[in-house]
């Protein structure tokens, strides 16, 4: 049983970082996925491929790991720029704008 550690990135459409500050471990399937002729949803046998465990730190998911004989690959997480502007939110109504602000 192989699974993979790492850190999920924060969605597309959120600015805030709620979900990424746990560790997931995350099992790989065994069995490729199938289509179901009615709806079209994909389906999988292995419900092993569901599970998904959260732990505070990359050391306690290796830990887990360790103790349950399961082969674990970790992910490093790319770490992002911070995006800081010198004035911040409250130059977009600053007096002395050279622009004027519309919506």
């Amino acid at each position: 049983m192989s699974a993979r550690i790492y850190k999920p990135a924060r969605t597309a459409t959120q600015s805030g970082l709620a979900k990424t500050r746990d560790w997931v471990l995350e099992f790989e399937s065994n069995t490729a996925r199938e289509i179901d002729p009615l709806m079209g949803w994909t389906s999988n046998e292995d419900t092993q491929a569901q599970v998904r465990l959260r732990f505070s730190s990359k050391e306690a998911a290796l830990d887990y790991a360790r103790d349950q004989g399961i082969e674990a690959v970790v992910q490093e997480p790319q770490k992002r720029k911070p995006n800081i502007r010198p004035a911040g939110y409250g130059e977009n109504f600053a007096t002395s704008r050279r622009q004027v602000w519309t919506h």
